[in-house]
């Protein structure tokens, strides 16, 4: 019902716009508006998607980072809470003790004055309670229903052991050391969806596939960004790189040549990709200890034979058996061999036998091929992904997002990759027809600008609208939602 730019008409009602957040989040359609609007611009820029990229992001859903005793105080109180909301008289009948521990300001202060050496006995007695309330509501359907109830069974198993006592039958409940807790266990109980990275911490991750170009001696071309996936944190970049490879084939922007760091690249995904048509440009995980000697440091023929040691002494035999294979190399010379003591050959009866198979030999002309100038060309364009990380934290805020859930983040953060392949788009098609985008002021944001065009600007509403829409090259709904945001 927008008709014009005046203050009478230009209104949106924000019960409207959470409405449509509601829809899309639910529906999954957030996902159909990233394909639709990529897949166009990709058409209409006639973006070259043969060579991509792909890397993952951190997020940080709106939650609170909790340590082992807060989650256990935090996943309790939710519980009591809500028994005590729908069910006052089950709750009036527990221990005031219990209840006051976990829900007055007194028993809360407690437990931030814990000491690191107390914390094992502290987790120990939550435990406890944790157990008996589990228990003590155990065969009443309507508490089992509630989703803070299976969050507590969730907890128990994820982080404790319950052990019964032979004698007395009294159960025990044992908190489990750090190493044994899963990195899919709960991390609050305000959102359940969110795991733990080993070296990032507590969160999602979004999987991000976007196009590239080398400058030199080819038309530059719209970088896009091809394929995003939202999961959670503990998921291994491992896994994510064939369904990246397979959500962009299934729309036409199949890369050819995709570069990715060694997590992505294990030899089960390289072969795999092959067998798609693609070839991942990736360092092999994982380097020698010390001066210790592997396949790569061989002499390897045309064919994948072993044709001479480090030392450049030939085999005197060659043994192939299905996949796998033998080279043995003479008694005497290796015995007498300086570096013996780092070399993966091992003494036998009538030589020393180097033991390989097919996995290991792709792996040794990989490291082999990392060295070489080619890799080394072709491998420094990963890098430039990271610039692209760094602009969607820029410029939409993608690593701390304001809200919860799988679902929201999901919608939020792909959203944001929509928004920066449209702003990347509109500068690119600028660029072309040389114009700037902003005067002086290129390394600013979009809320700076818009800063910009409001404090130095004595326009009226009106007017401001209508510079932000030249400026931005809009329509008028959206030169509307960049005035509400600058208002």
């Amino acid at each position: 019902g927008i008709t014009d730019e005046s203050d009478a008409e230009s209104y949106l009602c924000p019960k409207t716009l959470w409405a449509m957040r509601f829809v899309l989040t639910q529906q999954n359609l957030y996902g159909v508006l990233f394909e639709s609007v990529t897949d166009h611009l990709a058409k209409v820029f006639s973006v070259d998607t043969s060579k991509q990229r792909c890397d993952s992001v951190h997020l940080f859903s709106n939650m609170r980072h909790l340590g082992r005793i807060g989650l256990f105080r935090h996943t309790i109180k939710k519980f009591l809470i809500n028994v005590k909301r729908h069910h006052k008289d089950l709750f009036e009948a527990l221990d005031k003790g219990l209840t006051d521990r976990y829900l007055s300001k007194q028993g809360e202060a407690v437990f931030s004055l814990v000491k690191p050496s107390e914390s094992i006995g502290t987790l120990e007695t939550i435990g406890a309670d944790l157990f008996f309330l589990i228990e003590r509501f155990r065969d009443h359907g309507q508490i089992t229903a509630m989703s803070s109830y299976q969050l507590m069974v969730r907890l128990l198993k994820e982080q404790c052991h319950v052990e019964q006592d032979g004698q007395t039958q009294v159960q025990r409940v044992l908190i489990k050391p750090n190493k044994e807790v899963p990195s899919d266990s709960l991390q609050n109980p305000s959102d359940p969806d969110a795991s733990y990275d080993g070296h990032k911490g507590q969160g999602f991750q979004m999987q991000v596939s976007e196009t590239y170009s080398k400058e030199e001696g080819e038309k530059k071309t719209l970088s896009l960004i091809t394929e995003v996936i939202v999961e959670p944190a503990h998921k291994s970049d491992t896994d994510a790189l064939i369904p990246l490879i397979e959500a962009t084939q299934k729309r036409g922007l199949g890369p050819e040549k995709t570069l990715a760091d060694a997590a992505y690249g294990s030899d089960e995904n390289c072969g795999k990709a092959k067998t798609l048509g693609v070839e991942v440009v990736s360092p092999v995980i994982g380097k020698p200890q010390g001066n210790a000697l592997t396949l790569t440091d061989f002499t390897l023929t045309s064919e994948a034979t072993v044709s001479s040691c480090p030392q450049g002494h030939a085999p005197v035999k060659v043994k192939h058996k299905k996949r796998k294979h033998i080279v043995v190399f003479d008694l005497e010379t290796c015995a007498n061999c300086p570096h013996l003591k780092d070399c993966p050959v091992k003494a036998g009866k009538k030589g020393y036998y180097l033991h390989y198979d097919d996995k290991t030999l792709r792996l040794a002309q990989r490291r082999a091929s990392e060295k070489t100038p080619e890799f080394q060309e072709d491998y420094r364009f990963r890098a430039g992904i990271e610039g692209t990380m760094s602009q969607l934290d820029r410029k939409t805020g993608l690593k701390h997002l304001r809200v919860r859930g799988l679902a929201a983040v999901s919608f939020c953060a792909t959203l944001k990759a929509v928004g920066i392949n449209i702003l990347r788009a509109v500068a690119f098609k600028n660029n072309e027809q040389g114009q700037k985008t902003a005067p002086n002021q290129s390394n600013l944001g979009l809320f700076d600008l818009i800063y910009v065009f409001k404090e130095r600007c004595s326009y009226s509403r009106a007017t401001f609208v209508v510079q932000i829409k030249h400026y931005f090259g809009l329509d008028s709904l959206g030169s509307l939602i960049l005035t509400k945001l600058a208002a």
